[in-house]
């Protein structure tokens, strides 16, 4: 990049907990688009996890010290997260139960980001060289941009099936945002 640093995969991923942050807490206010809100924090959150199950937790758990004891419990709750973000969106911001599962839902997703800030990132951080953190960036961009935008639990948390089957589904998933943003 010409005059600016590149962002390597933490800057990134960091960058997108804050944003995620900042829609849990406009949802938090009851935010008058609390629909529009809600559907950008699904979209978010589903490319982010996806980019993340691809790319970073399999490099994560390459590194040599403590990795398995890091990664495995981020991936048990983001396998956790998908199936409540997806009941989440069964029930529809409308539904009488919809805060109270939504504000549980907050703190589970908080503490995960904190969780991977704190260790995972650390780990990525100490095992990996600045270019290969960038690269790591780029890939996790790719991923990103090739990923479904809603929650698909079945699919599991690792790469294989993301890759697998995250083509098709994103593909259609997008087609459902231009049909609902048609709508709207």
């Amino acid at each position: 990049m010409t005059g600016t640093r590149e962002l390597d995969v933490v800057d990134i991923l960091t960058a997108q907990h804050r944003q995620i942050r900042a829609l849990l807490d406009r949802l938090r206010l009851d935010d008058r688009d609390t629909e529009q809100v809600f559907d950008d924090l699904v979209r978010l959150l589903t490319v982010h996890e996806t980019a993340e199950e691809e790319v970073v937790h399999p490099l994560a758990g390459r590194a040599r010290f403590g990795a398995e004891r890091i990664v495995e419990p981020r991936l048990a709750e983001e396998s956790a997260a998908k199936k409540a973000l997806s009941e989440l969106r069964e029930l529809g911001v409308g539904h009488p139960e919809f805060p109270a599962k939504l504000a549980a839902f907050r703190d589970a997703v908080l503490t995960h980001a904190e969780h991977e800030e704190a260790e995972e990132f650390e780990l990525l951080r100490r095992q990996y060289s600045a270019r290969e953190l960038r690269n790591m960036g780029r890939s996790v961009r790719r991923a990103e941009a090739l990923a479904p935008t809603r929650p698909h639990p079945g699919t599991g948390v690792s790469a294989l099936p993301n890759r697998v089957l995250g083509l098709p589904l994103a593909v259609l998933d997008r087609l459902r945002d231009v049909l609902r943003d048609r709508r709207h």
